[in-house]
């Protein structure tokens, strides 16, 4: 994943914003304040990009962009400091 095609691109860049998120939340326990505000910023702005790119890519790339959002949606749950 993340070769030349773009539409990989997007999703690389995509499972890469959320494991850096993941990482913070797995130490701290929780999302800075930065990190939540970037997450709420990404959420309003909907994941059709992603949507878009996962589709054209087909499985197994569907399976793993919903995984990811899943997690991102775990993401927005967690504590704020």
């Amino acid at each position: 994943m993340g070769g030349s095609d773009p539409r990989e691109q997007e999703v690389a860049l995509y499972a890469s914003w959320i494991g850096s998120m993941v990482d913070v939340a797995l130490r701290e326990g929780s999302l800075t304040r930065s990190l939540a505000k970037m997450l709420e910023v990404r959420r309003a702005e909907g994941n059709q990009r992603v949507f878009r790119a996962a589709g054209d890519l087909g499985e197994p790339v569907r399976s793993y962009v919903a995984r990811l959002i899943a997690i991102e949606d775990l993401l927005a749950k967690l504590p704020v400091r």
